[in-house]
């Protein structure tokens, strides 16, 4: 029987034919995870367990920005070593020696020292962040939205039965009380409040209704507020379609969260003043409006009824009859010298046909018989002009002015 061929030494010669085990896998892991030097590493702490009697204590070290963890070992000697007591949703930053558990296929850190990150420090770095996001800006009015007059509803993002919540929606349905909202509770502070809010926060920007979100909670200590200056939420809310408003805290709070938003509140209760009209304002300003539309109305009638009036107070107006009765002579005057031009040319033309009578009466050939004259014919009608023309014993036809004759032409000189 022939011995089995051996395993690839690399994972790139694997094969579906030859693959590794699971175990190999493993051990080239850890092989590969024990060749890492020490290095420093930074975390919120997010659970701690330490035993009495215990050398070695356990923690849990969660990135703040997001959602991922390490299991972390660590000698309690180096935990006493800190300046005060190490607690949960600290800041700290640790020096470790990454180690890969092949038993259970997870990378763990072995902690060598541990120390915490001060409030100056993470000032420091917001004010690093706060310039970085206004180079890329994130902070220009420009690319502040507009919130909308009169919301149809309203998203509101705030801690678990908190006064902010209580603030933002009594506050504005005392001054519109027909507000609708949407609202989700999360963690607003702590080791998850950065996960819990933007997931909030791209749940209410999905829906259609929502118009404008509030986010919103109380004051505190500035490492409470942290996570409202996280560069992960602020680059969430900078890629939201909805206008938000920052309510965080109160006056002297401003976390970064307040320059990337639409508009800043500078308390929950400021935040209900933005995102809804006062309804008595608002009816003040229209009953205001409908008052002067009012008063208007009234002084353009009585404007018109004074010119009205002063129209009728006209002579002409004072008898209504009179202009009509200098447009009925006036009528009257062009019909009668229409009428009189009308006679005059008729006059005239009938004298024009009787001259033009007369005339035709003179010319024509009847008034020349009538004034003894005949005209002889020949036999076939034409007219006799010349002696020529008649032929001895010829029957010709004599047309005087009451009738005709025949004759019968003789010798000439005879």
């Amino acid at each position: 029987m022939s011995a089995a061929a051996p395993l690839p030494d690399k994972a790139a010669d694997t094969t579906a034919e030859r693959p590794w085990p699971v175990r190999l896998l493993s051990m080239k892991i850890a092989d590969y995870v024990d060749k890492m030097s020490l290095l420093w590493v930074e975390g919120q702490v997010v659970q701690l367990n330490r035993r009495p009697g215990a050398k070695t204590a356990y923690l849990t070290l969660r990135d703040a920005d997001a959602d991922m963890s390490l299991s972390v070992s660590i000698r309690v000697n180096a935990l006493d070593a800190m300046p005060t007591p190490l607690t949960q949703g600290a800041r700290v930053v640790l020096q470790a020696k990454p180690e890969f558990w092949t038993g259970r296929g997870s990378l763990m850190l072995d902690a060598r020292q541990i120390r915490p990150v001060g409030v100056g420090e993470l000032l420091a770095r917001i004010e690093y962040l706060k310039a970085t996001l206004a180079a890329e800006g994130l902070f220009d009015a420009e690319r502040k939205r507009p919130l909308p007059f009169l919301p149809r509803r309203v998203g509101l993002i705030c801690g678990r039965s908190s006064a902010a919540e209580k603030d933002v929606v009594e506050n504005a349905r005392r001054r519109w009380p027909a507000t609708d909202f949407v609202i989700r509770e999360v963690a607003v502070q702590g080791t998850s409040a950065v996960t819990e809010v933007s997931a909030a926060l791209a749940e209410l920007d999905a829906l259609p209704e929502v118009d404008v979100i509030v986010i919103a909670r109380g004051g505190g200590a500035v490492e409470d507020l942290l996570p409202f200056s996280n560069e992960a939420l602020l680059r969430a809310v900078s890629r939201a379609q909805t206008p938000i408003v920052s309510a965080i805290g109160h006056d002297v709070d401003t976390p970064l969260l307040d320059h990337v938003a639409d508009r800043r509140a500078s308390t929950p209760t400021d935040a209900a003043a933005l995102i809804v009209p006062d309804a008595a304002a608002e009816r003040r300003t229209v009953e205001l409006a409908r008052e002067r539309g009012h008063r208007a109305l009234s002084g353009r009638l009585g404007h018109e009824r004074r010119h009205l009036n002063a129209l009728r107070s006209r002579p002409v107006m004072a008898d209504r009859g009179a202009i009509v009765r200098v447009q009925r002579d006036l009528v009257t005057g062009l019909r009668d010298r229409a009428h009189h031009r009308v006679t005059v040319a008729l006059h005239r033309q009938r004298d024009r046909v009787g001259h033009l009578a007369a005339q035709a009466r003179v010319l024509s050939p009847q008034s020349t018989l009538d004034r003894g004259y005949a005209i002889v014919q020949h036999p076939d009608g034409s007219v006799v002009t010349t002696q020529a023309d008649v032929s001895v014993g010829e029957i010709l036809r004599v047309r005087v002015a009451r009738g005709d004759f025949p004759v019968t032409a003789g010798v000439p000189g005879a």
